[in-house]
């Protein structure tokens, strides 16, 4: 599935941009976006590696501090990210999505319970608890990503689901607003820059 990773960036900080609209509602809408396409053929990739995956995991509390993330793991995310977007952008544009997206989102879907299990503490009774052993930490994470991209593509919020209008941006962003169609203030900005230089210009707009 190498072919559907996004490219890859080394230095994200200065070029990062900040949460799309929907980011704060749906963690797998951030997610899709770890990784865009800017001006002037940069990028970056907040999945780059298993560090900077493992800070953008704690920072959605999907796995703990103590979790050590390896290079296979990062790659597993990048993968899933990469159907996740595919669905997203078949949304998007009323199109079939891809099988093997819809697959893959599936297995992550099953991979691991995502209900809470029921254990017994000698000290409180019965409880009901969310195991996350080290081992499966990953499992876990993505099959939250993915139930949570699941509710996104079937409830309500997927007619406000769109894409970034500033090229060449290709990140994804709720329609929070009924004029706006760019995920960020540079990227809007850039839209209005653009379009005051064709009426300047006399180009078309």
């Amino acid at each position: 599935m190498r072919g559907m990773d996004d490219t890859l960036a080394t230095d994200v900080a200065p070029t990062a941009l900040p949460p799309a609209p929907g980011a704060d509602r749906y963690r797998s809408l951030d997610f899709a976006d770890t990784a865009a396409t800017l001006p002037a053929g940069q990028s970056y990739d907040l999945l780059a590696a298993p560090e900077s995956a493992m800070r953008w995991l704690a920072a959605h509390d999907l796995t703990t501090p103590d979790v050590q993330l390896y290079e296979v793991c990062a790659q597993r995310m990048r993968t899933l990210r990469a159907h996740i977007r595919a669905l997203f952008a078949a949304r998007v544009d009323t199109t079939t999505p891809p099988a093997e997206s819809l697959r893959a989102v599936n297995e992550a879907l099953t991979a691991v319970p995502t209900a809470p299990l029921l254990a017994w503490d000698g000290a409180r009774g019965l409880r009901r608890v969310q195991a996350h052993p080290t081992d499966q930490a990953v499992n876990h994470a993505l099959a939250t990503l993915a139930a949570d991209a699941a509710d996104l593509l079937t409830g309500p919020d997927a007619d406000i689901l769109a894409a970034c209008g500033s090229a060449p941006c290709d990140r994804f962003l709720l329609r929070t607003h009924g004029r706006r169609h760019w995920c960020s203030t540079r990227c809007g900005d850039r839209v209005r820059a653009a379009r005051a230089y064709a009426r300047r210009s006399g180009a078309p707009g």
